[in-house]
């Protein structure tokens, strides 16, 4: 006689979402898609084709579902260029509508924003994070290989007059490409609303970092005073710095410099249907075979923690042959 295969506890999907750690995961990157209409030097290889086998609109919805019922309240979709999706509206509604879920954030090129700008805040969307690396249009020719560069900036005004609850304006910050460009970039999101966030250059494509202790210096060298805020250790803290300007607030993410591991609170999904507990680590779990394969939710649940049980302590970037596996920015998500 056959001994049935037990089945797993009906609880794992009760929150908390705990990591190896015993950090709360709150918040959840899904990425929709590797395919991007850029080619920025730092985020997408050269030979990047991307893939056809993507999550659908009811696949992206059960996932966040688990997660909602496990403890997620926040959802960022992410690329890939997400808007290059012909369903993103549908998606953007259905992540929406998810018991559980109170915010829900896209982080997008703007190049599709004059379009859509409005009709995704419509489907419920809290909150853009905006790419926009340089105000010069050669340097954007030179960064995205083959954007457009007056679309972005009509998509970066489109979202403004919007009606957003939240607005960021993300710069990567590489040095002799675009650091220099600093001070404009902060008077240009502040003039439009968004709060400008400069980030750290990550070890996943061309070009050299800026420390964000050199940019601060510099910056305020500049003439620009600025003021740091406490520190937001709260359960929705992300991982910026945020300084006080005149204008408005100045963020700063400095996964090199300033390791913000140890409040992390995310996980993520990326546009092969993986779970990456770690942008550093190898950990993963094979949602989308395991969803097509017939899992029950508390089967993709058991998954989820198992993976995340093996989430590393830190992204350990700066240290040589510590073994990680990265991907492309395209293939996993910021």
């Amino acid at each position: 006689m056959t001994t049935p295969a037990l089945q797993p506890p009906p609880s794992a999907l009760a929150p908390p979402l705990l990591d190896a750690q015993g950090r709360r995961m709150t918040y959840l990157r899904l990425s929709i898609t590797d395919r991007c209409n850029f080619r920025c030097s730092y985020c997408s290889p050269a030979s990047w084709g991307g893939k056809r086998d993507l999550l659908g609109p009811e696949e992206l919805e059960r996932i966040t579902s688990v997660f909602a019922r496990m403890g997620i309240r926040r959802v960022r979709l992410t690329g890939g260029e997400p808007l290059i999706r012909p369903d993103i509206l549908d998606i953007a509604r259905r992540i929406a509508a998810v018991p559980g879920i109170q915010h829900l954030a896209i982080t997008s090129n703007a190049s599709h924003l004059e379009r859509l700008a409005r009709p995704l805040r419509e489907a419920g969307v809290t909150q853009l994070n905006l790419s926009l690396d340089t105000l010069l249009a050669e340097t954007f020719r030179r960064i995205s290989k083959q954007g457009d560069f007056d679309a972005v900036l009509r998509g970066v005004d489109a979202a403004a007059g919007a009606g957003y609850a939240s607005l960021k304006l993300n710069v990567v910050v590489m040095r002799g490409v675009n650091d220099e460009e600093a001070s404009a970039l902060i008077a240009y999101a502040h003039a439009r609303g968004f709060t400008p966030r400069f980030i750290e250059l990550m070890p996943f494509g061309q070009g050299t970092p800026v420390p964000t202790a050199e940019l601060v210096e510099r910056l305020q060298a500049s003439g620009l005073p600025l003021e740091p805020e406490p520190d937001d250790t709260g359960d929705a803290a992300g991982p910026a710095r945020y300084w006080r300007a005149p204008g408005g607030r100045v963020g700063f993410i400095s996964p090199l410099t300033q390791n913000f591991c140890g409040t992390c609170n995310r996980v993520r999904v990326a546009s092969n249907g993986d779970l990456r507990s770690c942008l550093g680590g190898r950990a993963q779990a094979p949602l989308h075979q395991l969803i097509r394969g017939g899992a029950s939710d508390v089967e993709l649940a058991v998954a989820i923690r198992r993976a995340l049980g093996d989430k590393p302590e830190g992204h350990r970037f700066t240290e040589p042959g510590n073994g990680a596996t990265l991907l492309s920015m395209m293939g996993i998500g910021g």
